[in-house]
């Protein structure tokens, strides 16, 4: 049995992994799936405190109180950001890094950094016309090519996320450099990616690498081969990761 911990993106929730969960619990594996502070049915707590640091200790803590080991971390997005502090924070308890379609930050550097220039400032625009100049408005799904079925329900479960999640820089000590097993999984099928930089970083690093070909949403668009790389990256793939993911409705 292996341990999942999903890290959603800006916007999301726990609600984004239902379908990947379900898929790696049905095998038989253990899968937690933390909605990050101030989004989802945690938006009622959302303020302009919150940043980064509060989104990666909304992890760092599930793992120390659930007394996890051995987990095979996974950061959707904005989530990459996250999970890179987790690992510098708890090193020890991580055995796999999975930055899917995700920010891979360098110390020092925030999420804003390597956004191209137009969608940094279209969201510091949304925040200004729409968020009281502390808060971005979720990014309509279609602009990420979500699937045409799932796109209007996307749209009305994502939240505002707070800006300064986006704008606090990330501090990396080298504490994270034990974990051997770390894997990047590239969306090809949208335009106007900005993880480019960071696929090519994870290469550069001599990271394992993976391309699906689906919009930025993988864990809806294709669950099936999301499902597929997250028990790769846990240790292997056995037959039963070729099941079908069932597909609520």
């Amino acid at each position: 049995m292996a341990t999942f911990v999903l890290v959603h993106g800006a916007w999301h929730g726990s609600w984004c992994w239902a379908r990947v969960r379900r898929a790696l619990v049905d095998r038989g594996h253990q899968v937690f799936t933390p909605t990050l502070t101030g989004v989802g049915e945690r938006s009622h707590l959302l303020s302009r405190d919150i940043d980064l640091q509060v989104h990666v200790d909304d992890v760092v803590n599930l793992i120390r109180w659930e007394g996890l080991d051995a987990v095979v971390l996974c950061g959707h997005s904005y989530g990459g950001c996250v999970i890179s502090g987790v690992a510098e924070a708890v090193p020890d308890r991580i055995a796999a890094l999975v930055y899917l379609d995700a920010f891979l930050l360098e110390d020092g550097e925030c999420l804003h950094d390597l956004l191209p220039a137009d969608q940094r400032g279209m969201q510091l625009s949304l925040a200004d016309d729409h968020g009281e100049g502390w808060r971005v408005p979720p990014i309509p799904a279609e602009i990420f090519n979500v699937n045409a079925r799932d796109r209007d329900w996307v749209d009305r479960q994502c939240t505002p996320q707070p800006l300064a999640t986006f704008q606090q820089p990330l501090r990396q000590s080298g504490a994270a450099s034990p974990i051997s097993r770390n894997h990047f999984i590239f969306a090809s099928g949208w335009e106007g990616t900005p993880f480019t930089g960071s696929y090519r970083r994870a290469k550069a690093r001599g990271w394992t690498t993976s391309e699906v070909a689906c919009g930025h949403d993988v864990m809806l668009d294709d669950p099936e081969a999301l499902t597929r790389e997250l028990l790769s990256a846990a240790g292997g793939v056995g037959p039963e990761a070729l099941i079908a993911v069932p597909t609520p409705v």
